[in-house]
């Protein structure tokens, strides 16, 4: 009998294990995650924002675990992939025949300097549950202080996932202003970017508006500043490149949203990676290893029309992880595996629970359709990763308001 392990449960993961747990064959399937859920990576924002509670994000793994396979609560510390083995914190190792590396991301602070220390990270359901709690306790803290830095919250990065909990923030602004006990107006929130083309993913027509809509609610932005340091409730970035003059920003809330790299497991365990990332074969496999398929927030694979790798979105893990148990099971069954080809449904950012904007295939949606289109995506999301069941127990079903 095959061994299949699969590292992590998150988008990637678990539509590789509800793949493999469809066919019937010689194999067992080890599951490993620290948690004993999976969580919606993409609806983190809302949980920071609190907007959602982590229970509608979530689901747990068991639900999806059948006979054919062993959950194992656990984080990963080694792969030897010599010795086809994994080694877990825990001291267990479990060995292998074929292995999926689904590890998922972590916060990439590109060294700057205090982030880790002085800017709240975004990275998974603790970590998002801490954000909220953090800005309402600053909320109360103002009863108290009357400081205006406590009503202030600084996102740092208007990546595609800073965008998103900008409007997130912003559909909760009256919760939190009334924590405060002021008017809503009385808060102000910034997003503080290097870059001034911001969204690239969209025509530039496109990520105006969602800017645009951003900034007519009241958010301020500051474009072409990067952050040179992040120190106790202050944001210091560049304000003319010429001079390098510097300025600060100060906030009693800064949430940390410029990027993300791969598990460090990927160093760790000597594959050939950047930033976590593996630019695999055609076929999703370790360029070294036919029987290791990396894929998901750990994997890069390029994009020849443009020759840069795919961005790292939930829709391509989800296609990584079809595709990935395919091939296994061909290899299981001495078949040839086939490359892997990703063809994007589209794009859509939400900004706020009644408000989006983005591509579906090559057209542009914007406002309420487009929030229709975004939640319609997400329940889709949940249906791959949990099924039916988690569908309509977590899916968004709010499409009217």
């Amino acid at each position: 009998m095959k061994e299949i392990v699969i590292l992590g449960a998150g988008y990637a993961g678990l539509k590789a294990l509800r793949r493999l747990q469809a066919n019937k064959g010689d194999f067992h399937i080890t599951l490993v995650d620290r948690n004993k859920y999976h969580y919606e990576a993409t609806d983190l924002h809302e949980v920071a924002a609190g907007t959602q509670p982590k229970g509608k994000i979530t689901f747990p793994i068991a639900d999806v675990v059948k006979a054919s396979t062993t959950f194992e609560q656990a984080e990963v510390k080694l792969i030897d992939r010599t010795k086809q083995k994994v080694q877990l914190t825990n001291g267990k190792s479990l060995a292998y025949d074929y292995l999926i590396v689904s590890l998922g991301f972590r916060s990439e602070s590109f060294g700057i300097a205090g982030v880790a220390e002085n800017a709240l990270e975004m990275v998974d359901v603790v970590s998002a549950e801490n954000v909220y709690q953090h800005i309402m306790q600053q909320m109360k803290d103002y009863t108290k202080t009357k400081n205006q830095d406590d009503l202030k919250i600084v996102v740092c990065g208007a990546g595609f996932t800073g965008i998103e909990l900008l409007g997130a923030l912003e559909d909760n602004r009256k919760r939190f202003a009334a924590a405060a006990g002021v008017e809503p107006q009385k808060l102000e929130f910034y997003c503080v970017e290097a870059v001034t083309r911001l969204l690239p993913m969209f025509d530039e027509k496109l990520a105006d508006y969602g800017i645009s809509t951003l900034k007519k609610w009241g958010i301020k932005f500051l474009t072409g500043k990067p952050i040179k340091e992040i120190k106790p409730n202050t944001v210091i970035y560049q304000e003319n490149k010429e001079t390098g003059e510097t300025k600060e920003l100060t906030a009693r809330t800064i949430i940390w949203t410029t990027g993300v790299s791969g598990s460090k497991v990927m160093e760790a365990s000597g594959f050939s990676q950047r930033r976590g990332r593996v630019m695999v074969s055609a076929d999703l496999t370790d360029p070294d290893f036919s029987n290791v398929y990396i894929i998901g927030d750990v994997s890069a694979v390029m994009n020849t029309e443009n020759n840069r790798p795919y961005p790292t979105t939930a829709q391509i893990a989800l296609s990584m992880g079809e595709h990935a148990a395919r091939n296994i099971l061909a290899q299981i069954n001495r078949a040839a595996t086939t490359p892997f080809t990703f063809k994007s449904l589209g794009s859509v950012a939400s900004i706020g629970n009644t408000h989006a904007f983005g591509l579906v295939g090559k057209s542009a949606v914007k406002g309420y359709p487009a929030s229709f289109v975004k939640k319609m995506i997400m329940d889709k999301s949940l249906l791959e990763t949990g099924g039916v069941k988690e569908m309509l127990a977590k899916g968004r079903f709010d499409l009217y308001h």
